[in-house]
């Protein structure tokens, strides 16, 4: 089921509305798609932090509109803690849309027990799947790896009607053994050390060139 945000429209545009906007507590969007109009909205930044929290992307705008519709972009601040404006698009219950889902590990590896090291190695990765039926990420059951053994993405487990759009080959997670840290080595004192025998030459021409 799709999370619900209430919408309102935003009649005025420009960097100095929108800031106003943000310092009330509401976050600009536009929602466009399907051949019709662009529709300028402001929706509660509570209500969105919310929704994202859930890492939902399919959303039933209520209020000044009634559409179903996908988060496409979210436009962020310097430090990623805030966001400044939303992208929707309008999407029909079977549409299929292109998203980046996170990859998280399940289970526990034999290979760690033999001593390995487990290296999560891909984190996200873009899917195609209908809009209706987004996961909010995809496992990676880890319950069977050995020491030495990968999993790629080709040996993922999908959904369905889930398909990863990165190549099959592609490194997802490894064991492997412990990477051994050299010892170092001393480092020699602060300053050249004095060349004794290089003195002395000095010295040898200095005289010779005396004499």
């Amino acid at each position: 089921m799709a999370a619900t945000l209430h919408v309102e429209l935003r009649q005025s545009r420009g960097t100095r509305n929108a800031r106003r906007l943000r310092r009330a507590g509401r976050v600009p969007a536009v929602l466009y798609g399907h051949g019709k109009e662009t529709i300028s909205l402001a929706i509660s930044a509570e209500e969105l932090e919310a929704v994202l929290r859930h890492g939902a992307r399919l959303v039933r705008l209520t209020g000044a509109v009634d559409e179903q519709a996908f988060i496409r972009e979210l436009q962020w601040d310097t430090w990623g803690s805030r966001v400044l404006h939303v992208d929707f698009t309008r999407v029909s219950e079977h549409e299929r849309v292109r998203v980046e889902v996170p990859l998280e590990l399940r289970g526990e590896a034999p290979g760690l027990k033999a001593g390995g090291v487990i290296k999560h190695v891909l984190h996200q990765v873009e899917i195609e799947c209908e809009a209706t039926s987004i996961p909010e990420k995809l496992y990676v059951n880890i319950n069977q790896l050995q020491l030495g053994q990968q999993i790629t993405v080709g040996q993922l487990d999908l959904p369905p009607t889930v398909q990863v759009l990165a190549e099959p080959d592609e490194l997802v997670v490894e064991c492997h053994e412990p990477v051994e840290v050299a010892e170092e080595v001393a480092a020699p004192a602060e300053g050249e050390p004095e060349v004794i025998g290089r003195k002395k030459e000095a010295e040898g021409e200095e005289a010779e060139g005396e004499g």
